[in-house]
Order: C-alpha cells, then structure tokens, then sequence
C-alpha cells in the first residue's frame, strides 16, 4: 500500500511518474489510468500516449478536473498483457506544506508487484530467474542436429529420388 501527496494542478502524468520512481517500475512500459465506478468497473480511460482513438491522455488530465469526489476510485493498468492494476482511491485532501517537493509518497507499506508477469494467469512466476549454463546449451545444441546413430531410426523414409516426377 503506497500512500500519496500531490498538488490539484498536478496532472495523471505526474502521478504515473510517482508510482513508477516509488515502485521502481520500467517506465517504458505502456500503462493507463481507470476512472473507476465503486464497484472497479472501468470507465473512462487515460492514456500515457495519444493512442489516436479519442481517449484523453494522463498529460491533459488535472488531478482537480479529474478526481471529482472523495473516495472517487481509479485503476492503474499497469500489466496490460495479464490485466493487473492498481486499485487507487482518493481519501481526501491534505494541507501544501512549504517546501516539500510534490507529488510524493507520504507511505509505504510491503513490497511493490512485479511490474511483469510472464505465463497464464494461473501460473503467474515471475520471469526474472533464468539461468542457462554453458555446457547445457552445448548438450542440447547437439541434439538439433541429427549423426550417424540416427540412422536406422530414419532407414524406413526412403530418398526423395522421384519426388514430384508423378505429377509431371
């Protein structure tokens, strides 16, 4: 859980930027903001590029114009590829303290998600463990190619003497 600060003249590009630096997320990585009913239902979406179909972008959306009520909820699709998100809810408004630099994490608690899941939803591991060792790769390099033992598995094919004489 990750508790924010921010300025009502900051936009949803500013936040997106905030959770990213705070959940040490790829910023490459394509995401989107939800305005969101109460029951998570997806409403009007914002996106982090002008996707050419119409939807405002997190760089045009003010915080002020945007969040329009307290408790109002959005969602933060960040894994678009297994639909992970975020679950945002606005709690309230805070006193600007001078001198603090906004947006920023007033709290945190656990761990971040992986911003990257690969594999069915069921499976859900994280891909960030591979380890290939060289002598593996060799052994199973050489199992692609076929030798002289595979030989008699291959005797019952024949040559492809007189392949497509039959149709000429």
């Amino acid at each position: 859980m990750r508790e924010f600060e921010f300025l009502d003249t900051h936009t949803l590009l500013d936040f997106h930027n905030a959770l990213q630096d705070e959940l040490e997320f790829d910023k490459s990585q394509m995401a989107s903001f939800f305005i969101a009913t109460d029951n998570w239902e997806k409403e009007e979406e914002f996106t982090l590029l002008d996707m050419g179909t119409g939807s405002p972008t997190m760089e045009s959306a003010v915080l002020e114009e945007t969040i329009f009520r307290e408790n109002q909820k959005l969602l933060y699709i960040f894994d678009f590829f297994n639909e992970r998100s975020l679950f945002i809810e606005y709690i309230g408004e805070a006193k600007e303290i001078a001198g603090n630099d906004y947006p920023y994490c007033t709290s945190a608690k656990g761990a971040p998600p992986k911003q990257v899941v690969f594999g069915s939803k069921l499976s859900r591991k994280p891909f960030n463990n591979i380890v290939v060792s060289e002598d593996d790769y060799e052994e199973d390099i050489d199992d692609l190619y076929l030798d002289e033992d595979d030989e008699d598995a291959l005797s019952g094919f024949g040559t492809i003497d007189g392949i497509g004489d039959e149709e000429e």
